[in-house]
Order: structure tokens, then sequence, then C-alpha cells
């Protein structure tokens, strides 16, 4: 069967050719690089005059630094993050190199993933330069990767690991499902939200149906690799604070999300509490009982927050401290993992005991919240906070603990629009998705249709977790708006082709048998 070609602009690049002539040699793709790379390096240097110095969460910086600087094995957050600040101390301990460091990673991994999109999809031009414009120019990533914060680099894994099982499902290759395992431990490293990463891995080694064998290794690589990472953790944190746990985090995290219900049940219909939680929940009704009045206790006013995890005022933040009075030696994270198993315990006591306030004031305030989130720590620079501690003066050499930038204050208004942004994209995506159905587009467009379910496990598994584990926010959130903005211009895409009657029965319409035998000729990355 003759091999479709892919017309662009009146060149012409057979499906088979390799993807580095698609991206150098296609007169449209050029144009967009010699436009796009400078426009990407000028508004880094323009970023960096106007913000001189890099960002700081409080807690979540100084933790990572913490880590680097000692360079733990364990501690609040994965640890991979740390070891990656590590390897830039090496070299330079320049904020403004890790900075770009990140920042440049985010937008080659854009690019790759805008290129693959363009060679397995075909959009159409209006489309390729919209899409192009808008994940390249974007200037969440600017704010994001000012961040000492694993965000980005998170962000960056993620996509790039999107990519491979794009390319898995079209043209797989050993080296690229061996690659796809690596990818999958170093992101599970630096964030937990990977622990699905392999669920959706399998579904598209399932749709690319093809290298059966070799996928199998490759998923059960990934499995052992993530496996020894846990066990190692696992054992690192029992002998810290006498418990077996992979992460202390869950059971802090569990118990943070119940109180968001508990505080809304009344007194009359408390549940009795085992024993072994009573004092923990007598701290917790003693705060509530103290806490109604907002304006005394402003963070009683957020919805489906984490103030309960990281507040000192906090009451499971008490009773942390109230088990280690005779323990002034303790260090901040022997108490933090030590607690953790109780506050698992309670939390899980509190969801069962009340499922129904947990769902009404925990899981649908924070569904909201995915379908369009909020900005949170983005909406500032550096969190509006105009000073660091002294782990990040030592660690970045810092003449002094004080950061300034261009304006005259720290508050950031340019990203204002993502919420509404996002939302919007989300519907349209979804609609788009049921148009694509309606009109029986998996017929005509397999690749597409594969992409589709990909996007939409992704979607719908993120959904799951976030909202069950987790406070939603933009910054946590960007990978799957990022994949499902990108498949929301392809749907796009395709219903106007419809609307036009152009719809083309290409090298995506072949029946799998003949696509695969195709492809399989030629898998030149």
């Amino acid at each position: 069967m003759e091999i479709t070609k892919q017309v662009m602009e009146g060149d012409t690049f057979p499906l088979e050719d390799s993807f580095k002539d698609y991206v150098f040699k296609s007169p449209l793709n050029k144009l967009l690089l010699r436009i796009g790379v400078p426009t990407i390096i000028l508004l880094f240097i323009v970023f960096k005059i106007l913000y001189p110095f890099a960002g700081f969460i409080n807690g979540d910086s100084y933790i990572y630094l913490e880590s680097a600087y000692h360079n733990f094995t364990v501690n609040t957050y994965p640890i991979g993050y740390s070891k990656f600040l590590r390897l830039i101390s090496v070299f330079t301990h320049s904020d403004t190199v890790v900075v770009g460091v990140q920042y440049f990673l985010l937008e080659i991994n854009t690019l790759l993933l805008v290129f693959t999109i363009f060679y397995f999809y075909n959009p159409a031009k209006l489309t390729r330069v919209c899409l192009f414009i808008f994940m390249t120019m974007n200037p969440v990533y600017l704010y994001l990767a000012n961040y000492i914060s694993s965000d980005s680099f998170f962000l960056s894994l993620s996509l790039t690991w999107f990519v491979l099982l794009i390319w898995i499902m079209n043209r797989p290759t050993s080296w690229l499902i061996v690659i796809n395992a690596l990818l999958l431990f170093m992101a599970f490293t630096v964030r937990y939200n990977a622990l699905f990463y392999p669920v959706i891995s399998v579904v598209a080694l399932l749709l690319s149906r093809r290298k059966v064998f070799m996928s199998l290794i490759g998923f059960g690589l990934s499995l052992l690799l993530i496996g020894i990472f846990i066990q190692v953790t696992s054992e690192k944190f029992k002998s810290i604070s006498g418990y077996k746990q992979f992460t202390p985090f869950t059971g802090w995290q569990m118990a943070n999300n119940a109180l968001y219900a508990y505080r809304y049940v009344d007194s009359i219909d408390r549940k009795n509490v085992p024993l072994r939680l009573q004092l923990l929940d007598g701290l917790v009704r003693n705060y509530f009982d103290s806490s109604r009045d907002i304006r005394t206790h402003p963070a009683e006013a957020l919805v489906a927050s984490t103030v309960y995890m990281w507040d000192p005022r906090s009451p499971l933040s008490i009773y942390m401290e109230s088990q280690f009075k005779k323990d002034s030696m303790a260090s901040p994270l022997k108490k933090w993992s030590t607690v953790a198993p109780i506050m698992k315990e309670y939390g899980t006591f509190l969801i069962k005991s009340y499922p129904e306030e947990f769902a009404k004031h925990y899981l649908i305030p924070n569904a909201i919240k995915y379908y369009a989130p909020p900005v949170e720590f983005l909406d500032r620079y550096s969190t509006g906070v105009d000073s660091v501690n002294e782990t990040a003066k030592v660690w970045f050499d810092y003449k002094s603990n004080k950061i300034k930038c261009y304006f005259k204050d720290f508050n950031v208004s340019i990203l204002n629009f993502y919420p509404v942004l996002t939302g919007t994209m989300n519907v349209i995506f979804v609609l788009g998705t049921i148009s694509f159905i309606f009109l029986r587009g998996y017929r005509q467009n397999l690749q597409l249709k594969k992409g589709l379910i990909l996007v939409a496990t992704i979607w719908a598994v993120n959904f799951g977790f976030s909202v069950f584990a987790s406070p939603i926010a933009l910054r946590f959130q960007l990978f799957p708006i990022l994949i499902s903005l990108s498949f929301a211009f392809l749907l796009i895409d395709y219903l106007v082709k419809a609307a036009k009657g152009s719809i083309e029965n290409d090298l995506v319409s072949m029946p799998d048998q003949d696509m695969e035998k195709t492809t399989d000729q030629h898998v030149t990355v």
C-alpha cells in the first residue's frame, strides 16, 4: 500500500519520514522555530531583568534546599528534585542558572510535544500556528520555573513521558519502551503523583498492540524500579519513626482533608471516637469550638486547603508537639513521620464516619476547583515574601536575606486569566470529544481516536487522584491542562474540517492491520 503523504503549505512529507527531517525541513516548522526560539530566549532575559531572584514557597522550597544541602535520602517531600538541585550545584550555585535550566527544560519538552502532535495528527496551518504560540509563549512557564520547587521539573518529565506514549502508540521501539520505564521512575522520585502513571502507560501499550513482549518487559522494569524505591524509602522512615511507611505525607494529607468535613459536623451528630484517637480528637474539637469567628481565624474561610497540615496553630501540629514534650532533640522529620500513622488512622475514621460531609465539604469543592484551578501562589512573586531563610541565602550565595523585583509590589496579575481559560478549554475538550464520537470520527481518524483515549484516561485518573488526595491548584494541574488543551485544538481542527467536508482519509484512516504493517517499516526518530 502506498504511503499517504501529509501536505503542508506546498511541501509533502511522507508519514514514514524521520521526525528530525520533518521538524527541520518543513518550511512552516522552520519558520516557527526561527521566530519561536529567539522569542523564548528573549522572554527569559526580560523576565529575569524584572525578577532577578528566584521565588520561594515558604516551607516547600526550603525543605528541598535542606535535602540538597545535607544530601538527605528521605524528607518531607520526594528527594528527586533535591538531587536535581544538587546536580546543578556541582557546576554553579547561581539561582539564575537553576531557573534557566527549569525554564528551558520546559520549553524544549513543549516544543517536542508540539512537533510530535504536528507529526502524527497533521492539523491545519492555522491550528499549528495557534497551538505553537500558546504552548511556547505561555507566561505561566516563566513564573513556574522561577520557583525553587519541583513543579517545573515534574511538569517537564511529565511532558516528555506523554510524548513517549504518543510515539509508543504509533511507532513503538524497544528503546522507547525502556526509556519510558526509566522516565517513569525519575518522575516518581520527584513527585508521588506519578504513582498512577504506570496505569496510563499500560493504556498506551494496549492501544499500540505491537511490541507486546517488549512492552511487558518495560512495564515490569518500571514497576521494579518504583518498587525498590518504595521499599528503600519505607525502611528509611522506619529507622526514623519506628513505623514502616512509604511517605508520612499520606497520613497528614488524609487527616487534613477529613478536618474540612469534620468542622461542619454538629456536636450532637459526632460519633464515638476510638480510645487511641481521643486525645487528638479532643484537640480538634477544642480548636473548632474556638475558631468560629473567621475575622480572628481567617484560615477557616478557606475551602479544601492545606492549612491543617502546615499551620503550627492547627490541632494536628499541636498534637504532634505534645507527643515530643520529653524529647527536645527530636528533629522535625522524626516528629512529623512518627505521628503520621495515627494521622492516617484518624483521617480514615472521620471520612468513613461522615462520608456525606466529606463529599459535600471537600470532594465537591475540590472537583469544582479541578474544572478551573485557582492560581494560588503564582499570583505573587515569591509568595509575596521579600526575604529568604538562611538555607537559601547560603545555597545561592546571596549577599543578604532580602530579595527584590523591578515592580513596587510582588503582585502578579498576568496569570489571572488562567482559571477562566482552563474552564473554557475543559468544556471545549469535552464537547469536542462528544462531537468526535457523534460524527464517528473514530472511524475516520484512528490516530486521533487513540490519542483522545489516552488523554481522556489521563484526565479521568488524574481527576480522581487529585480530587481525593490533595487540594487543587494550577501548578499541580498544568500537565493535564496542557495536554487537554493541545487535543482541544486538534478537536476544533477536526470539526472545522468536518464542517468543510474536507476530512482526509489518509494514513490515519487505514485499518489497524495495514497501518501497523506500514509504520513498522520505518521507525526512525
